[in-house]
Parts: structure tokens; sequence; C-alpha cells
């Protein structure tokens, strides 16, 4: 029993330098700990208040202020049409005619009609007549002679509506005839003759002589800054010269088909492009012309979780400091700015470019310009140091 422990102590000498290898190797298999993230250099923009520098043109046409879709009171086949397009025409000129012959024909019947009428009137008026000197003479009742008289003033009334008749169907043959209601200019034929109208279709159109106006469609999101009034300018395509303008009228609602406004701009001045030019108005006070703005650029965004961000610079010590995400609302575009609507305030020093290469809390250093050293050249400087400045000679 002696010699046990004896052999004991070698073997447990052996496991105990085994483990130890063990450990070493393990040690030796494990992953080195990971570099240090290197310290990023980054450039900031101090927020601050800017003005507006975007300038709105919308392109146009001249219209006139006043446009009639002219069109027959009666319906009828179209048998001549006199207005082309183009055509100036003045006031009461024929521009088409229908066929008259059904309302001539009508006519004539309403003029039997009043004849029928008028025989009728006069024949109770004579029995009138003659029943009124047999009451004097005390040969009839008073009710007789009443009766008599109800029918004189029927017979008057059915001869009223005969006129009445008559005159409407002298308007119907007059109404075949579509004239000029003003002086104008044709700018659209809609109609052709042989054709077929019904009562209203528009056959002619006529733009009066007049006032012109600028017409133009805005966005949604522009149409806050027209208002009725508001002075504009007024450029035609053609050429450079410029005229006055002002809104006129603002449309209270969107076309349906295209989601804009209408907005039409009354035109001054001497040589006004004629109808259908193309124009370009500018406001001459567009909405936030002269009003402080925050505005970035767009290196400076990113996006976050379906949000615009910005990285916010947060100062430490020794010129350093930490980043931190904050989103931020962009309100419009001034040429390659954005423009913001809130999250950020004047003072905050916001990160301007490589943020898609920084993380919450990430330590960053302010980026300094080095300074532009002008490079002497040396071969200059040699050879002015070679060839000395001699006295000027005079030939």
């Amino acid at each position: 029993m002696s010699s046990f422990p004896a052999l004991v102590r070698p073997r447990r000498g052996l496991f105990l330098c085994a483990l130890a290898a063990c450990a070493a190797l393990l040690a030796g298999c494990s992953r080195p700990a990971p570099a240090p993230e290197p310290l990023r250099s980054v450039k900031l923009i101090t927020v601050g208040p800017s003005p507006m520098q975007m300038r709105l043109e919308y392109s146009g046409e001249v219209r006139a202020r006043v446009e009639s879709r002219l069109s027959f009171r009666v319906a009828g086949k179209i048998v001549q049409r006199q207005a082309e397009l183009g055509q100036r025409v003045q006031a009461g000129q024929v521009l088409a005619q229908l066929d008259v012959r059904d309302y001539a024909l009508a006519t004539q019947a309403a003029r039997a009609q009043v004849a029928a009428a008028t025989t009728q009137r006069d024949l109770a008026a004579a029995d009138f007549e003659r029943f009124a000197k047999l009451k004097a003479q005390n040969f009839i009742s008073g009710a007789e002679l009443d009766r008599r008289e109800a029918q004189l003033k029927s017979a008057q009334a059915a001869l009223d509506q005969a006129r009445a008749q008559l005159a409407t169907q002298g308007h119907q043959a007059d109404y075949t005839r579509l004239l000029a209601d003003a002086a104008g200019v044709v700018t659209g034929v809609d109609a052709e003759p042989g054709q077929v109208v019904a009562v209203g279709a528009p056959v002619v159109r006529i733009a009066r002589d007049g006032p012109r106006d600028a017409v133009f469609y805005v966005p949604e999101d522009r149409v806050g800054q027209l208002r009725v009034g508001q002075p504009v300018q007024v450029r035609a395509w053609a050429a450079n010269a410029l005229m006055p303008g002002q809104v006129r009228e603002v449309a209270a609602s969107a076309d349906p088909v295209t989601r804009t406004f209408l907005v039409k701009v009354a035109v001054t001045g001497e040589a006004v492009p004629p109808l259908g030019a193309t124009v370009y108005v500018t406001p001459q006070w567009p909405a936030g012309a002269g009003v402080p703005l925050i505005k970035l650029p767009t290196s400076s965004l990113r996006q976050e979780g379906g949000e615009t961000a910005v990285w916010v610079f947060e100062p430490g010590e020794g010129g350093g400091g930490t980043v931190r995400s904050q989103a931020v609302q962009v309100a419009t575009a001034d040429g390659n700015e954005a423009v913001i609507a809130a999250g950020l305030v004047p003072g905050m020093q916001v990160v301007a470019t490589g943020v898609h290469v920084l993380t919450p809390g990430q330590k960053v250093m302010v980026y300094k310009p080095k300074s532009d050293e002008t490079p002497v050249d040396k071969a200059q400087a040699a050879i002015n140091k070679e060839v000395p400045a001699g006295p000027a000679t005079t030939r």
C-alpha cells in the first residue's frame, strides 16, 4: 500500500501537462479580438435660414376672355355653313343655316289656325251684339246674354292662343339661321353641311374680341402659391418681350383627370400674342421668396424605416463627437437642395456627405480642409538666381 501513492504522482503530473497543452492549443484556435473601428472624419453643415432661390415658371396658352360655343335653338339638317375656321365675323352675321321647309309649313299651319280663330271670334262677337239688342227689348233673359258673352270671351282666348303659336313658329323659322352674337374670330367648327344636329349641339366656336388671358395648369402643391390679383410676368415663346399680367381666376377644384388646377391670368400690353400662342408665366412674388427656410443638400439625406433622416453631430471632447439620427420632413426642392419643413432648428450641425457609412452613436471627427499652398517653380527660381537683373537698355 505504501507504493500506490508513489505511482499516482507521475500520472497526475502527466495529466496536468496534457491539460495545459490542450488549453494552449484552444487558445491558439480562438478568434482574435476585433480591431477597433476607425475614427471617421465627417463634413458638417450648420443649419441656418436661407432664402428661396427657385423661380416658378408655367407654360400656358393665350385664350380669349370670352369664347362662345354657338348652336342652333332648333333641330334640323344643316344645308349651308358660311363660317370658316379663322374667319373674322361681325355681330349678326349668318354662320350656318338649317333646312327651313318644315318650319315654313308649320308657320303656314299656325296662320291658318289664326284665321279660323279670328272667324270664330267675329261670329261670337256678332251673336253677342244681336242678343244684347234683344235683351234691351226684354225678348231674352239675362242668362242667355251671359252665355253669349262667355262664348265671345272663349273665342277671343282661342284667337290669342293661335296668334301666340304663330309667333312661336315664326321664331322657330328664324332659329334655323345661326347668327354671331358678337364680333370675334372663329376658333372651331364642329358641324358640316348635311349633318343633322340636335338642339344645343355645338356648331361654331367664336372667340370674342376684347381682353386676352394666359391659361395654364398648376399641380396641387403649387396652387396655394397663387392668389387672385397677384402680379405675374408673361413671356411669349416666339419673343423675349415681357408683358405684365395679373392672376384673374384660380379654379376651386382640380381637373378630374390630370388633378391640376386651372389658372387664368389677364394679359395687358400693346403686343399681346395671338390666340393659341404659347406663353410662359412667372409669378412676380413666388411663395417663399425672401422667407427664411432651412435647406440641406440632397447628399445629407437618407432613408430610414420609410422616413427621411439626417445625422446630427453631437460635439464631444478633443474636437470629436458622436452622431445621432434625426427624422426630418422635406417640403419641396429648391434646385439641388431640399427644403426642410420640420425636424431641424437653426444652429444644429448636420453631416453633409457619407451618411450611409455611419451608425447611431458612432464617434467621428470634424473634417478640416488643408490650407492650399502655392507651389514654387524651382526651375524658374534657379533661372532668376543665375541671371541677375541688369539695367534696362533703350534703342
